[in-house]
């Protein structure tokens, strides 16, 4: 069961719509098990979002291995975070 938090799209929502990321969305990783969201990008505007790209350009830099945007923060943190911004 769970809960949805409206705004983010698990990644096995996006991929049985085609296999990809629906278009007006990023993916972006977060956690120690590096679990996979997506997002909206209207997000990439909000200042508390803007808060986790600084903090993932210092810690990562521009280099993300995981095919996505990586944000160095816990899950919780992060599903707090869209919660506000949904």
């Amino acid at each position: 069961m769970g809960f949805r938090l409206p705004g983010i799209r698990k990644a096995t929502q996006a991929a049985s719509k085609g296999g990809g990321i629906p278009k007006g969305y990023l993916a972006v990783y977060v956690g120690e098990k590096m679990k996979r969201f997506i997002v909206p990008i209207s997000y990439l505007n909000q200042p508390s979002f803007q808060d986790l790209l600084s903090k993932a350009e210092e810690e990562f830099g521009y280099v993300h291995p995981m095919g996505g945007l990586t944000i160095p923060c816990t899950e919780d943190l992060f599903c707090s975070i869209i919660s506000i911004l949904a």
